[in-house]
């Protein structure tokens, strides 16, 4: 048996998340946010893609390309655990694992064939722009669902139950920039914060302090408190 594999991605991701503070945990959690899957050359073919159409949902296999060369560890400090108690990393999604390979269902929303270029349009994803694809499969119901499946350290979705607010200058920001990126961006950032990006260390951490993250082209600026998430600002990020 071979010791070693070497995979060339077959695709790229375009997505609205610029830097890994912020996306979400799991997938289809922000549901909203649009990414686009470019094929890579030689397998940009029309051919490679007869009949995905048919899919509603497609799996993304990828490479955990910002943590590539930063090695792993046979325990991790799950966020869902607080950070504070360690588990195998095979029994979590880390990043940080022996092979850095990733897997996410997304919605797929539709296939555009442009001359020699191949597109899937998908949501729900929570890839990391510019994360490299190494094999995209269909997603298929009577097999993939498994009604009787449990993990008891991750038995629902966790997401804040507060509302989410926008100060007088946000909302102004929000309106401007919805339309110029023509994006749902007010859903956008609702579903991506009431994940709750904080490190798992704050949380419990009665100060109050502004974080932001990086969505699209925008730096988004944002508190949480006992009763809600309030966003403070929405400007162009600094290059």
């Amino acid at each position: 048996m071979n010791s070693t594999f070497t995979f060339a991605p077959i695709a790229v991701i375009h997505s609205g998340y610029k830097e890994k503070f912020g996306i979400p945990r799991q997938p289809g959690l922000a549901g909203s946010m649009a990414a686009t899957i470019e094929l890579l050359p030689p397998y940009n073919s029309a051919d490679a893609v007869r009949g995905l159409e048919q899919c509603s949902h497609i799996w993304l296999l990828f490479i955990f390309s910002s943590c590539v060369g930063k090695g792993w560890s046979p325990l991790v400090r799950p966020p869902r655990l607080g950070g504070n108690e360690k588990l195998g990393v095979l029994a979590s999604r880390s990043p940080f694992r022996p092979n850095p390979v990733g897997l996410s269902p997304v919605k797929l929303d539709r296939i555009r064939i442009e001359e020699n270029h191949v597109y899937l349009d998908v949501s729900g994803a929570d890839l990391l722009d510019q994360t490299p694809i190494i094999d995209i499969k269909p997603y298929l119901p009577y097999s993939d669902i498994i009604g009787e499946a449990s993990f008891e350290l991750a038995s629902q979705i966790e997401t804040l139950d507060l509302p989410v607010t926008f100060s007088d200058e946000a909302c102004i920001a929000l309106e401007q920039h919805s339309a110029r990126l023509k994006q749902p961006l007010q859903q956008q950032i609702e579903e991506v914060l009431l994940c709750d990006p904080r490190p798992a260390y704050h949380k419990n951490n009665p100060q109050q302090r502004e974080y932001g993250i990086r969505l699209h082209d925008l730096n988004i600026r944002w508190t949480i408190s006992d009763t809600e998430v309030q966003v403070s600002d929405i400007s162009i990020a600094q290059p």
